[in-house]
């Protein structure tokens, strides 16, 4: 019965059941999540699902301590040869039909160890994108967002339009940039996240195809190591900018090679990284961590990803690492 099934893990912090044979299995964990509550119906498609593949459910762990059960850890055991990419379309399926994010990771020694966590900026860590905001204040919204559209349809790629609305900022005032800084709107939940992963440890990064003077604030505000966008160029009496980048331009692999290139200097292995975003631009790099998190992505992204969110805040990724809600308070405590 569904709904004894939801009773039973609302009312235990810790369920767990018979044993799963080992010969010829591979261990998983499946992150089950759903801010508005996990409801009868998923419970039993999911459990169902299982069944169908012949997946064993070793454990199953409340991590959240909500009044409605929001949040649960499954411990699995898998046929060796269930190839999980064939079945990624299933997991989308079944997550789409009920609004409820399933994130399935290896159960290796790797997955509670993660020390590097890199972000993408905006529509991520923020919710707003900077270009659109620089333009809103300089009237030219219009003419940034068409240039936006082509890319997004495939007819220029990212660093061919980002040079396109650069060229439209020539003459904006230097200072309009401080004006869109206080104006960003950080993502529900992006504070609490970064003072509970500094609390735990990790070494926090944004990587941006934005512009670094943003990208500085954000770093600033959210206590990050780690600060990678574009630079814009400025007139020789620094007052406006002249519409151009200068240096390499932050795009997908870019983006990618920065993350590699913070690991490596902070001594991190890729198996202990995880990187969040939500674009096109930010596949490459989410492929390349070992937990890549598409967060309220793009279609394409979110069927690339290893991993997806799609609820309200970004605290939310602490479940995927392993945190109950009980630890993530304790680490603001820390903080």
């Amino acid at each position: 019965d569904a709904q004894l099934k939801a009773t039973k893990l609302a009312t235990s912090a810790q369920y767990a059941l018979s044993e799963a044979p080992y010969a010829q299995r591979i261990k998983y964990v499946a992150t089950v999540l759903n801010e508005r509550g996990l409801s009868p119906e998923f419970l039993s498609e999911w459990l169902a699902w299982l069944l169908a593949k012949k997946i064993s459910v070793e454990q199953m762990r409340r991590l959240d301590r909500r009044t409605s059960l929001m949040c649960v850890e499954f411990r699995l055991s898998v046929p060796h040869d269930l190839g999980l990419d064939k079945v990624r379309a299933e997991l989308i399926a079944i997550s789409s039909a009920h609004q409820t994010d399933v994130a399935l990771q290896p159960d290796n020694v790797f997955r509670r160890q993660k020390r590097l966590v890199v972000f993408d900026m905006d529509s991520t860590l923020i919710q707003q994108e900077v270009i659109d905001e620089i333009a809103r204040a300089t009237g030219i919204e219009e003419q940034v967002a068409a240039i936006t559209e082509r890319a997004m349809q495939g007819e220029m790629d990212f660093g061919e339009s980002l040079a396109a609305r650069v060229a439209l900022l020539a003459g904006t005032p230097v200072s309009v940039l401080e004006g869109v800084k206080q104006r960003l709107v950080f993502t529900e939940g992006a504070h609490y996240l970064c003072r509970a992963l500094k609390s735990a440890g990790f070494k926090l990064a944004v990587i941006s195809g934005g512009f670094l003077p943003l990208a500085k604030h954000v770093k600033t505000e959210l206590g990050l190591d780690y600060a990678f966008a574009n630079q814009l160029a400025v007139s020789a009496d620094g007052s406006v900018l002249v519409g151009e980048t200068v240096g390499p331009v932050v795009d997908a692999a870019r983006k990618a090679e920065l993350l590699e290139v913070i690991a490596q200097a902070e001594g991190i292995a890729i198996d202990q990284v995880v990187a969040v975003g939500d674009g096109a631009n930010d596949l490459l790099m989410l492929a390349k961590a070992s937990l890549g998190i598409a967060f309220n992505a793009k279609p394409r992204v979110q069927e690339q990803a290893r991993a997806r969110i799609n609820q309200k805040s970004l605290a939310n990724i602490l479940y995927l690492m392993g945190y109950s809600e009980s630890e993530a308070s304790e680490l603001q405590l820390l903080g």
